[in-house]
């Protein structure tokens, strides 16, 4: 399958009213993209990597009561998770659409990560485009703009991770569900394939 890109209609099935029915819009609408764009992304990022890379869909099984304010695809090294990896995603919130690197909370290399970046601060700064954006935090989707930072900034971030049982990072680029490449399906897949390359030294910095 062709991988055509994302239309309003796609956020918009984030807002629908009540667990059940959000599930249910999600899974019609979003997921059959998100499992395209798996099999897009997948034979690139393991060249770039270096290693095979598995794609897994967001499945929001735990959720009983609240529904899911975002969905994604992730890829990472194991057939079988990847919540425990280093990763990439690409997801969606209502209101835009994030192409990111990530370690959350429940992986082992969080400190490895942590020490990587409270080294290289300064190197991180310079290299990583002022356009991308930071979080702590994948349940929100609010974030810190690359170019706001200094390397004092990226060190306290590291503390944090190092430090803070729940902490977690990512770093990428995020895209308003009004822009216009989205619905582009060629373009964004480039667009994405670029800011995995562009992220790809934070992922390496990970193991």
């Amino acid at each position: 399958m062709t991988f055509n890109g994302f239309t309003n209609q796609d956020f918009d099935a984030l807002t629908v009213p009540g667990l059940e029915p959000r599930m249910e819009s999600i899974i019609a609408q979003i997921r059959p993209k998100l499992e395209t764009l798996g099999s897009t992304i997948s034979p690139y990022l393991s060249a770039l990597c270096g290693e095979e890379m598995y794609p897994h869909v967001a499945k929001h099984a735990r959720r009983k009561v609240n529904p899911p304010k975002d969905t994604w695809i992730a890829w990472a090294t194991s057939k079988r998770g990847y919540k425990a990896l280093p990763h990439f995603e690409v997801g969606m919130f209502s209101t835009h659409l994030f192409i990111i690197f990530a370690i959350i909370y429940e992986s082992p290399n969080k400190a490895v990560f942590s020490n990587y970046l409270q080294k290289h601060a300064s190197k991180a700064v310079k290299e990583i485009p002022g356009e991308f954006y930071w979080s702590m935090d994948h349940m929100a989707p609010e974030g810190k703009l690359h170019q706001d930072l200094n390397s004092a900034s990226l060190k306290a971030m590291a503390e944090k991770l190092k430090t803070v049982k729940k902490a977690e990072i990512m770093c990428g680029l995020r895209l308003d569900r009004d822009d216009p490449l989205l619905s582009d399906g060629v373009k964004l897949v480039e667009t994405i394939e670029s800011t995995f390359a562009a992220l790809l030294p934070l992922y390496k910095a990970a193991f």
